[in-house]
């Protein structure tokens, strides 16, 4: 099974990143569902900006605590594909 490591922009121009198994449910989760992240809710809707794939649950969650440490600046930058 692949994971997805993704980032989203939030309306309120935030950004979020977590890890699914399928993107396409997850980002209709995160819009129209009570199963959005409790981060997204107020913050709907949220887009779709980013996405890189990962061999297992492991990878995709050191993958997804890397970026998250990272500056709002060098997330922009990995969106822009410059880092």
């Amino acid at each position: 099974m692949s994971y997805f490591v993704y980032i989203l922009k939030c309306s309120d121009e935030s950004l979020y990143t977590g890890i699914t198994t399928n993107i396409i449910k997850r980002l209709d989760e995160h819009n129209n569902s009570e199963k959005g992240a409790k981060y997204t809710k107020p913050r709907r809707p949220v887009k779709l900006v980013y996405q890189e794939s990962s061999e297992n649950r492991s990878s995709a969650s050191k993958r997804e605590y890397a970026i998250k440490k990272l500056t709002r600046l060098k997330k922009l930058q990995l969106i822009d594909g410059i880092f």
